[in-house]
């Protein structure tokens, strides 16, 4: 797979270091990317590297590029900021514009996700975007000088060891932070939007995830990256970033068929209150779509998948178990129940009739769903008996319980 020395100026005419990975010789480039690396990191770091060329086998140009000051770019680290790094994604949309196409899709990861939802807007030629770990708003990083401050107010500048190495702050970096300290602005992205995060991301909360869902207007999505770090150092979880981020971006870059290794096609046309589930390999993975957010549905590879998506067992638990707590939270708030946080916990299982105390049926095999609710608040034992009786009323529950019928019939 081509990947191809990329350098292009700064406005303020210094030369910027980056990596153009194309798609190999035999597919053609269906869309052009830009990804920014993460604060202090690189073009070369792990998440920026694997999955720019990840994305590239599957037919989407990656351009990975240095910030100014860092890596093999020119230019004093000191001196730049966040609002520099805007500034250089948009001189490198505009170089690769010139020499290639301009990009359709802009990925962030960590900081990088906030310049890219900064950059966005400025840019008519993208049409989704995609933030990794990232915060809502750049001023998140501030907490990382903290313990600088005073020195930095008289010195005016620091020396700081972040992560593995020293670099220089100055008193103008936290200055320029204090511009991005609202998550306003992604009211106005105006571009579809999907948003990657861990629970257990140690770095950047998952917090700052819902609170850019929040201030995103749709279509927006969101993909949990369960057991990951913040800096994807697994190459699982970057190639998992890869595969569910090109089944996402293919309805807005017009790459719905995945075939030999890309996709290409037309974005499937779905209608309100209607969903489309499409054939992606040929085997278990297929694609989700309603008409405003798309998914992935697949098999764990014990069973022939490549367990790229939850399986259709998972999904009938995820849709059980988001309308259990949405239930509960509406009914919560509507008598002013102290109820803090909601979490839902189910399984399926086939068990023998005989072995079902809740079954009327005692012959063959019966499917159980069991459901935990845990109830965090100053609740008294009768609300929270209460609330146990309202999540057997929300929706799902009562369409599983209902029989319901399914019409099945060939669609020309």
């Amino acid at each position: 797979m081509p990947s191809i020395k990329f350098e292009f100026p700064n406005g303020a005419g210094e030369m910027l270091a980056g990596r153009l990975e194309l798609p190999p010789d035999s597919v053609p480039v269906a869309a052009y990317a830009i990804f920014a690396h993460c604060f202090t990191c690189g073009k070369d770091s792990a998440a920026a590297s694997r999955i720019s060329r990840a994305l590239a086998e599957r037919g989407i140009g990656v351009l990975r590029f240095d910030f100014t000051g860092l890596g093999n770019s020119d230019g004093d680290f000191a001196n730049s900021n966040f609002s520099s790094n805007v500034q250089d994604l948009l001189a490198a949309a505009g170089q690769l514009e010139a020499v290639y196409a301009a990009p359709s899709l802009l990925v962030g990861h960590s900081l990088g996700g906030a310049a890219v939802l900064i950059a966005a807007p400025q840019l008519a030629s993208v049409t989704a975007v995609v933030t990794i770990a990232a915060p809502a708003t750049a001023d998140h990083v501030r907490h990382m000088f903290s313990s600088a401050g005073d020195r930095l107010q008289t010195q005016g500048q620091v020396e700081l060891r972040i992560g593995t190495r020293e670099f220089t702050i100055k008193q103008q970096l936290l200055d320029d932070l204090e511009n991005y300290a609202s998550a306003g602005p992604i009211r106005h992205l105006g571009k579809p939007l999907l948003i990657f995060h861990s629970p257990l991301d140690e770095v950047v909360s998952i917090n700052e995830a819902a609170a850019i869902y929040r201030a995103a207007s749709q279509p927006k999505s969101f993909i949990s990256l369960d057991r990951a770090d913040h800096l994807l150092s697994k190459k699982a979880d970057t190639e998992y970033v890869a595969d569910t981020l090109a089944a996402w971006a293919s309805r807005y870059l017009e790459l719905v068929e995945y075939q030999g290794g890309r996709w290409q096609g037309d974005a499937p046309g779905v209608a309100a209150n209607e969903i489309l589930v499409t054939e992606v390999d040929k085997k278990f993975l297929s694609g989700l779509h309603s008409d405003r957010h798309q998914l992935l549905a697949d098999e764990p590879v014990r069973y022939g998948g490549t367990d790229l998506g939850p399986s259709p067992y998972d999904l009938l638990l995820m849709a059980l178990g988001a309308c259990t707590s949405m239930t509960l939270r509406m009914y919560a708030t509507k008598k002013q129940l102290p109820l803090e946080s909601i979490e839902v916990r189910l399984r399926h299982e086939r068990i023998h009739a005989e072995d079902c105390a809740e079954c009327d049926d005692r012959e063959g095999r019966v499917e159980r769903i069991t459901r935990s609710i845990y109830l965090d608040g100053e609740l008294s034992p009768e609300q929270k008996q209460r609330l146990l009786e309202i999540a057997d009323r929300c929706p799902i529950h009562r369409t599983l319980g209902g029989q319901p019928v399914i019409v099945t019939r060939a669609d020309d």
